[in-house]
Order: structure tokens, then sequence, then C-alpha cells
């Protein structure tokens, strides 16, 4: 969507700062031990308490409130009892939804207690690279420009990325234009971000995979080549400058 109204911008704002604190705290309560289901009941009843509607379930029937992916899981990790949290996990918490009309999208990976398997620089990478793109998003920037930013910037730090996941538009719905928001650079893709605009931008920083593949359960996205990946992902308005971020106050 674009932003048009001073009302339409506090719609995105009271949505935004939704799914940012239900991804803060459930990055907070999440613990060795507890089951992937635990930790996702807990960001349901927190969106409800804030008058949201998860996202994945009204426009996917997705089985659980948040995508929770876990290690070798890239995205859309089904929140299940049979995943256990264990100590240096590489989670991934994936919270969208929707309140009042308005939709909003956020998402981080994170070590879960001691960096145990030594994923942290990985996820290091991935929110730098991400903020870095950020900071040359505005309008009149091409979205295949900001794709070879981030490939680039994940090559020189000895990652890859996964070329066939892409950030998004949003605002009245989950998914809308442009929808090729690449990690990678695309020279067919003329598109441009435009002012006023409200995208989602996440990163998708590999050690192994180029590609995700869809798991046996009909959701889960894998890697091609096994490894891990780390996501990190805003909601922000496209300004002439610095970019507006919507879901700043989940401090990922």
């Amino acid at each position: 969507m674009s932003i048009t109204s001073e009302a339409e911008l506090e719609g995105m704002r009271k949505i935004s700062d939704a799914v940012a604190i239900t991804l803060k705290e459930m990055r907070n309560y999440a613990k060795p031990g507890m089951t992937a289901k635990g930790v996702d009941d807990f960001g349901g009843k927190i969106l409800a308490s804030l008058g949201a509607k998860s996202a994945p379930k009204l426009t996917y029937g997705f089985p659980g409130w948040t995508c929770i992916s876990i290690n070798n899981e890239i995205a859309h990790g089904i929140p299940s009892e049979k995943k256990i949290l264990q100590e240096g996990d590489l989670v991934n918490i994936d919270v969208s939804a929707e309140l009042d009309g308005f939709w909003s999208d956020n998402g981080g990976s994170f070590v879960l207690g001691a960096d145990l398997h030594h994923h942290q620089p990985l996820v290091n990478a991935s929110r730098t690279i991400l903020y870095t793109a950020l900071s040359h998003i505005k309008g009149g920037v091409k979205i295949a420009d900001i794709g070879k930013l981030i490939e680039t910037a994940a090559h020189k730090s000895g990652y890859r990325v996964i070329r066939n996941l892409a950030g998004h538009g949003v605002g009245r719905s989950l998914h809308e234009a442009p929808d090729d928001i690449l990690n990678c650079y695309d020279r067919l893709n003329k598109t441009r971000f435009r002012k006023n605009s409200v995208v989602a931008i996440e990163t998708f920083i590999a050690t192994a995979s180029t590609y995700a593949n869809q798991g046996n359960d009909g959701w889960t996205l894998v890697g091609n080549n096994g490894g891990y990946v780390a996501q990190h992902e805003h909601t922000i308005v496209v300004t002439d400058g610095q970019p507006v971020i919507l879901t700043a106050s989940n401090e990922i």
C-alpha cells in the first residue's frame, strides 16, 4: 500500500507495534526445554491481547499463530509440540498480523541461550546486512540494486543468500506488490521503490544453500544444500530519505 493520510500511517504504526512487541516478547520467553507450540501459544495470546489477528492463519490457514523455524529450517516452520527447543539452537520467529484492516510483518533469527554451535556470526551478518539495506532504500532506488547490495554484503561476509525468497509489499494484505524484493541481483527487474509505499524488507543469509525447497509437511522451507539460514525482517515506509522503520520496537 501507499500511505495517503495520517490515519493510514497511524493504522500501520499500531499493527506494526503489535507484531514487534509480540516478536520481542516471544524471543524473551523462549527457553531450552520449551516446545515451539508453547512459545507460539504465548505469542498468540499477546497478539489477541493487542487486538491483532494472526496473518498466516487468516491468509493461508497456517497451523500456528506465528512461524517458528529451528536450525536447518529456513522459514514457515510449524510450531509443533514435537519441536523441543535446545540450548544453542538457531531459532527464527516470524510474526505477521492484521489489525483494523492493516497488516504488518517482521521476524528475526537468534541463538537460544549459549552459542554452542557458533551460529551468532551468521545471525549478526543477517541483522547487519538488513540495516545496511534499509539505509539505502528511498523513493526512486531500483529494487534490483538493493538485492545486489544484500548479495554482495553476504559474499563479503563469507555467506550466500537464498535466491528464491523475497521481501514484499504489505499494508492492506499480507503480500502485495512489489513481491520481488530479492536478496540477489535481478537485471530484468526495473521496478523502483516508491515514496510513501509500505514494504517488508527481509534478509535470508545462508551458510551453504542458495534456494529454499518445500519440506514434507507442505509448509516448512529447507535449503537445497543444507546448512543454516538467518533471517531478519522489518516493515518500513519508503521516504525521500531514510525509511520509517515501523517495526523498530522489536529491537532485532
